[in-house]
């Protein structure tokens, strides 16, 4: 796959999904960092399209015990890789998505300002898929192209204590190439 972005923050070649749980980013705020993400829906599921539900607010929570913890969130990331490799953006890149809440990275506050929510389907306890470390790849040296990212990091790094998540099983090797050094 090759990744291409446009002028208005989107990226050609994912599917695109918008959710309108985004807002903008402050005037003259770099795009510095990238996070990433794991979620499944319901925990430890995969396929199915309730994250993509839960993005655009269309989760019917009757549909599982767990929904009904997620009654009321309002939340986003800009892009989803699927098991299979398959991009989803929600939120242009240029735009502020909801995904990182309460979170400090190298002193400063509200990561959501200057960064990019990458979600993995997947949860803590499971590896991710080859396709998924192809895909993520590509979507950071694209972005890399277009945005000063300093620092890739895990919602782990930003929200220590309160979110686990990429976890354990992510391969951090992987992306270390791609990462500058802090």
């Amino acid at each position: 796959m090759s990744f291409k972005m446009d002028h208005q923050g989107w990226v050609w070649g994912a599917q695109r999904m918008h959710s309108p749980n985004f807002n903008a980013r402050p005037q003259d705020c770099d795009v510095s960092l990238l996070i990433i993400h794991a979620i499944s829906l319901p925990p430890g599921e995969f396929g199915g399209e309730a994250i993509t539900q839960l993005f655009l607010n269309q989760l019917d929570y009757s549909l599982h015990p767990y929904y009904q913890s997620l009654k009321g969130l309002e939340v986003s990331a800009h892009f989803l890789i699927r098991r299979n490799g398959t991009l989803i953006q929600y939120v242009s890149s240029k735009d502020r998505a909801w995904h990182a809440g309460e979170s400090l990275w190298r002193n400063r506050t509200n990561c959501n300002d200057y960064s990019i929510g990458i979600e993995l389907e997947g949860a803590i306890d499971t590896s991710f898929a080859e396709e998924q470390y192809t895909t993520l790849i590509e979507l950071i040296e694209l972005l890399k192209k277009h945005y000063p990212i300093k620092d890739i990091v895990g919602h782990e790094h930003v929200a220590p204590g309160r979110k686990e998540d990429p976890g354990p099983f992510f391969d951090w090797q992987r992306v270390n190439k791609l990462r500058e050094d802090y």
